[in-house]
This record gives structure tokens, sequence and C-alpha cells, in this order.
């Protein structure tokens, strides 16, 4: 099993950027596909991004796509979600998941098997 912490959120301005951490412990890290999902209020929670166990496969949401960007740092355990140009429809909470189930095109947006409690990211007009 695998404990996820999200920090990085806040409250920031349209056009503003911010970087999302999640920090993982448990088991070994680098076996977890990672993804990140957020939920806006009122809306069903959706994947943005997810990044495969070695850090090799890349997937993102058409809406994020050129401005969100996800890596990882396997040595601290550590996924992360870089976002730029944001806009008031990216507030939401975002939520950092994992997964050992693989991840493809057809799979990355499917709900993960851990999940961490969500940081809020609010972005103002």
């Amino acid at each position: 099993q695998v404990q996820l912490i999200e920090s990085g959120g806040g409250l920031v301005q349209a056009g503003g950027s911010l970087r999302l951490s999640c920090a993982a412990s448990g088991r070994t890290f680098s076996s977890y596909d990672m993804g990140w999902f957020r939920q806006a209020p009122g809306k069903e929670r959706t994947a943005v991004a997810a990044i495969s166990s070695s850090g090799d496969s890349l997937y993102y949401a058409i809406s994020v796509k050129g401005r969100f960007t996800i890596s990882r740092d396997n040595a601290k355990n550590t996924v992360y979600l870089q976002m730029i140009g944001l806009q008031p429809e990216d507030t939401a909470v975002y939520y950092c998941a994992a997964t050992t189930r693989g991840l493809s095109t057809f799979t990355w947006f499917r709900p993960y098997d851990y999940w961490g409690q969500g940081t809020q990211v609010t972005v103002s007009s």
C-alpha cells in the first residue's frame, strides 16, 4: 500500500502558475504509475495527467495539454504537476493517485487504486 500527500495548492490569479507536489510513502514508489485528477464543485472527478512508473510515458487531458506538465522523481518518491497559464476553469481540488495496473492511451484516465487527500487550487479572474 502507498500513502499520498499533496501540497502546493493555493490561490492564484488567471495566467499564473503553481506547482503541485505529491509525496509518497509505503511500497516502492517506482513501481507505481501516478496520476493527477481534479474535482470542481458540483462536478465529477476527472483525470488531468498521468505518468508511467518509469516516467517514459506521459498522458494529458486535452483541456490542460500544453499548459500542465507532469513529472516524477523516483529518488524523492515524489510526483509533480507544473501548471502554467491557469484559468478560472482550472479551479478544483487536485488529487494525486497511484496504481500498479499499467497505463495506456485508453486506460490512463480510469480510477486509480490509491488516493491522496487533495489540495485546493483556486484561480481568480
